[in-house]
């Protein structure tokens, strides 16, 4: 029987949050500490998506730890390889390679109360115990493929764009494109160079803004500290006046969307193209993307935007509602990811026995700002419920986390007890802010559906509001909003 690992904090996931935590701990001095991740290496989103023309669609200025900048990105908007070297190189650089262990899927995790620790197994049934565990999976990291009939039967290449394969070849090929969100408007323009044929199945067409290139601000930034700050000052606050027509007063987003419409003018000239790629909702109901040659991409002679429902895959092909029949030798899926996927597949037992999937399913998928759930002690989860965002940087939100985290950590320290567990009053009284908040927002107001939204309407995704705002809510922890746990 294999020995059981015992830890002061155990982080699941390697990705942006869990590594930033990692680091956290060690700047503060605490290398008691383990880091569980299931793939054989860091880097999360960015390890996981390596589809040709992936890159961040944050400028890169606000993509680093502010405690970590990175002074040398590339470009204004760096692509996936260089995120994934930032990321693995502040690994080697702090040590973190002797804290973590690869290849180690959580299956589940239990809270005992004897000794107030959570005993976390792995999938072959490793045991390791912490005081502290931080889910650090992340929320979108769990492929989702369409419910398509026939999808099985499909004789030639099929992909989806997170779990991309390097042997694939679509040169001289006929390519389907199934999606048009995030992925889709990076992979298309790579696909219509080299495919003899590209047909781009759109459900819903997207909000588009052009993408600024700003490559003097990257060679200065390269070279000055201060204009480094200084630059990602002024686009973080550039960024954060878009919230106020996300979650207040959706009617400011006129200009945001007349913008969008002028760039899609300027691109498309085909009139019916044109008007098959205009949105008929509000901008930011869905999310807002950025680029120059999506457009450019389907105004191809060898492209074809499809706007019919598919009504099923054939072993040759992809027939559309209307009995048109594709032939296509290769399916590229962009079609997202299950929402809190790999949180959903863990079994996460709280106090009394209850598991966190039995708590949602009783209350719904309530926290307590998106990082501690009642009932759950000593558990801190980061890229949580409600705490995504539409507009800015979520390394912003992740940081706020950590640091509530850490001062949980200390809070619990000073106190003499062994551990916390936020009140289900103090959550709830959260919740009902953030979902009355909420419910003025774009996303339910702006007349789309989107993944921010469950089958119920209930949007668990998007914080309602600026970052800024949840810096300011998550500076320090409301000991009264707390429990104090201590060992029997």
């Amino acid at each position: 029987m294999s020995q059981v690992r015992h830890t002061r904090v155990l982080i699941v996931g390697a990705g942006f949050a869990g590594l930033g935590m990692a680091l956290e701990l060690t700047r503060h001095g605490d290398r008691d500490f383990l880091i569980l991740e299931k793939a054989d290496a860091v880097g999360g989103t960015w390890r996981q998506n390596t589809y040709p023309g992936c890159e961040c669609d944050i400028p890169s200025v606000l993509y680093s730890y502010s405690f970590a900048l990175k002074a040398d990105w590339t470009s204004s908007h760096a692509a996936q390889p260089e995120i994934l070297d930032y990321l693995s190189e502040l690994t080697d650089r702090h040590g973190l390679g002797d804290h973590l262990e690869f290849d180690t899927e959580v299956a589940g995790a239990m809270w005992n109360e004897t000794d107030c620790r959570w005993h976390v197994f792995d999938s072959t049934g490793r045991e390791f115990v912490a005081q502290y565990l931080v889910i650090a999976s992340g929320a979108l990291n769990v492929p989702l493929l369409p419910r398509i009939p026939g999808i099985e039967t499909f004789d030639g290449t099929s992909v989806h764009s997170a779990a991309w394969r390097q042997d694939i070849d679509t040169t001289g090929k006929r390519v389907a494109l199934v999606g048009t969100g995030a992925s889709a408007i990076q992979l298309a323009p790579g696909l219509a160079q080299e495919a003899a044929e590209l047909h781009v199945f759109q459900r819903t067409p997207a909000w588009v803004l052009p993408r600024r290139r700003h490559r003097a601000v990257v060679a200065l930034s390269r070279r000055s500290a201060l204009a480094r700050k200084m630059f990602r000052s002024i686009t973080y606050w550039a960024a954060e006046t878009l919230s106020v027509g996300l979650s207040h007063h959706p009617r400011l987003l006129a200009a945001t969307e007349a913008r969008a419409r002028r760039h899609l003018r300027r691109q498309v000239a085909d009139p019916a193209l044109r008007s098959a790629l205009t949105p008929g909702y509000r901008i930011g109901c869905k999310r807002i993307l950025r680029s120059n040659d999506f457009y450019p991409a389907l105004t191809r002679p060898n492209t074809t935007l499809v706007t019919e429902p598919i009504a099923e895959i054939r072993p040759d092909g992809i027939v559309t509602a209307d009995g048109t029949h594709r032939g296509v030798d290769v399916i590229v899926y962009a079609t997202g990811f299950r929402v809190a996927g790999a949180l959903n597949r863990m079994h996460l037992v709280g106090r009394g026995g209850v598991s966190l999937l039995e708590r949602w399913q009783r209350d719904g998928v309530r926290t307590h700002l998106g990082i501690t759930i009642s009932g759950m002690p000593n558990a801190f989860f980061l890229s949580g419920p409600n705490t995504g965002l539409g507009h800015n940087s979520m390394i912003v939100m992740i940081e706020a986390q950590i640091s509530y985290a850490l001062d949980a950590m200390r809070l619990a320290d000073e106190r003499g007890a062994t551990g916390l567990d936020v009140r289900a009053e103090a959550q709830d009284a959260s919740d009902s802010i953030l979902r009355e908040k909420l419910s003025r927002g774009v996303w339910s107001t702006g007349g789309c559906a989107s993944w921010y939204l469950d089958g119920h309407g209930s949007n668990h995704a998007l914080w309602p509001g600026s970052s800024w705002s949840y810096r300011r809510r998550t500076r320090t922890v409301d000991a009264d909003a707390y429990e104090l746990l201590h060992t029997p």
